[in-house]
Parts: structure tokens; C-alpha cells; sequence
């Protein structure tokens, strides 16, 4: 089973490949991102969607920009932005930049929705009717 996640039809960071990790064939425990072996008993893992919707367990603010480098500041000027993990109903956690647009908004518990990209994941809230997609 070795090498079953490098044949994978898309990449499993790409936006179009929906959040893609990996389920152990032993213990059936979710991983993201995916791995070719279980990182609770050791078995072989294979590839598995994920659905991509949790709720937030923690998160953070970066508020000063990262020294440089390697920084390299975006055009314009530094934009504060939140970090979190958020816990997605595979029992996994995602570590995700928090898309909102009031940082005073963010609540342990919300519902968001994570989305693969290049790069960190991204995670808005979960729109009302989007629960278990």
C-alpha cells in the first residue's frame, strides 16, 4: 500500500480536489493533510474526502506583521488575520486562516466550513443549509 496517496488523480491540496486527507484501513482515524499510514496505530491509510464542515476549536490573531525576512509584505500594508483549528466531523482538526470579516465575530463552537487551497487552508462560516456537505 506504500505510495497509494502519491497516485492520487488530483492533489490533495488543490481547491478543486475538495479536502482531501486520508483514513487509516486499521483504527478507521481521520488524517488531514493525507498519509500513507495511520498516525495513531501505524496501519496503512488510504485516501478519503473530507466533509469539510466543524465547528471552530481554537484560534488566534496575528496582529503584527512576521518579521523579514522570509515575510514579504502583500502590497499595501499589513492586515491583521486569524488562525484556528477547527475540528471537522471526521474527528479531525484543520489547522485554517479564519476568513471573517469582523474579528471580533469569532466564537469557540462556530460553524465553519474549511476549503483546501494553495497554501494553509481557508475557513468562513458555514452558511445556513451547508451543515454536512
Amino acid at each position: 500500500m506504500a505510495g497509494t496517496l502519491t497516485r492520487m488523480a488530483t492533489d490533495p491540496r488543490s481547491p478543486d480536489a475538495g479536502l482531501q486527507g486520508s483514513r487509516c484501513s486499521g483504527c478507521a482515524v481521520a488524517a488531514y493533510p493525507a498519509e500513507d499510514t495511520c498516525p495513531r496505530c501505524g496501519e496503512s491509510a488510504h485516501p478519503a474526502a473530507l466533509q469539510g464542515t466543524g465547528t471552530l476549536w481554537t484560534w488566534t490573531v496575528q496582529r503584527y506583521a512576521p518579521k523579514s525576512p522570509p515575510y514579504q509584505a502583500p502590497p499595501g500594508d499589513f492586515v491583521p488575520f486569524a488562525l484556528g483549528y477547527v475540528e471537522l466531523a471526521e474527528g479531525v482538526r484543520v489547522a485554517a486562516v479564519l476568513d471573517l470579516d469582523d474579528l471580533g465575530d469569532i466564537r469557540i463552537g462556530m460553524p465553519l466550513t474549511v476549503t483546501a487551497g494553495t497554501g494553509v487552508p481557508r475557513a468562513r462560516p458555514t452558511a445556513r443549509g451547508e451543515e454536512g456537505t
